[in-house]
């Protein structure tokens, strides 16, 4: 197997001390922080020089090209983006302790109805004007760390991209625009005379939703699992994330990176690019 090391902080010196237990038959600079160890072996003490060196890690199958993908999709809140944008709607609406309070028991997978919890948190935003959905776009969204790296090789290799989120379509069409993304799915809030009802439009984008349109856009694409990859960080992205030839944790919650196929836990979203071997 290969093992792909990389992090803003990775020296040679943890590179070394990785490579003492692993003994690669080859370590080749990949990146300005990334470094492949080729014919490493799996040992113990690679878990544990990593995470106390804050260096992310990935056992990576050798000949695997990103070139080959067919599909890329990743969830949208903490993930593509770096905030909850539902959280920023409570802030605003005076109820951010009790939407954030909702939001990570949901993502921890402690409220296991997510229907029932995202109502919950939108009922919490009824009587705000719209007119805070842009507020939140302008001032609060922001892109996560590599996410145009990523997005601009999947667009010069051809893979197509997938936005998937729990939350709501203002953002998602927003920067399926802005970013050229190729296909999304997400949830509509309903508004009336310019302020937001409380209620949602049609139905709830939850774990099976966000699963049953990777699995169908993958199917349209005549993609196999291998030239697909799926991002996440939350217990709602499991699913998704299982149908996926490589599934990826970032800056996960524990139950995901336990479940992913590796975690980016330092990196931004063009440490992906490093997993895969480029011409």
């Amino acid at each position: 197997m290969n093992l792909v090391l990389q992090g803003p902080t990775l020296s040679l010196d943890d590179v070394d001390a990785v490579a003492d237990g692993a003994r690669p038959s080859t370590i080749r600079k990949i990146g300005e922080k990334a470094f492949r160890l080729e014919g490493a072996a799996p040992h113990d003490s690679v878990a544990k020089i990593c995470e106390a060196r804050r260096v992310d890690y990935a056992w990576v199958e050798p000949g695997r090209r990103f070139a080959d993908l067919k599909l890329l999709a990743m969830d949208m809140d903490s993930t593509l983006i770096t905030i909850e944008c539902i959280d920023e709607l409570g802030a605003l609406a005076g109820k951010g302790a009790e939407v954030a309070a909702i939001t990570e028991a949901a993502m921890r997978g402690e409220i296991a109805d997510y229907k029932e919890s995202l109502r919950r948190r939108v009922a919490l935003l009824a009587g705000i004007d719209a007119s805070v959905l842009e507020k939140v776009y302008r001032e609060k969204l922001r892109l996560a760390p590599g996410a145009e790296a990523l997005l601009g090789a999947c667009r010069g290799h051809g893979v197509e991209t997938l936005l998937v989120s729990g939350g709501f379509t203002f953002f998602t069409e927003r920067l399926r625009v802005r970013l050229g993304i190729d296909h999304t799915i997400s949830n509509t809030l309903e508004a009336k005379d310019g302020r937001l009802t409380g209620r949602l439009v049609g139905e709830i984008v939850d774990a099976d939703a966000k699963a049953a349109k990777f699995a169908a856009v993958a199917k349209a694409l005549k993609a196999a699992k291998d030239a697909t990859v799926a991002i996440g960080d939350g217990a709602h992205d499991l699913k998704m994330m299982a149908l996926a030839g490589v599934s990826v944790a970032f800056h996960a919650k524990p139950l995901v990176r336990a479940q992913a196929s590796c975690a980016l836990t330092y990196c931004g979203l063009d440490g992906v690019l490093n997993l895969f071997e480029r011409p």
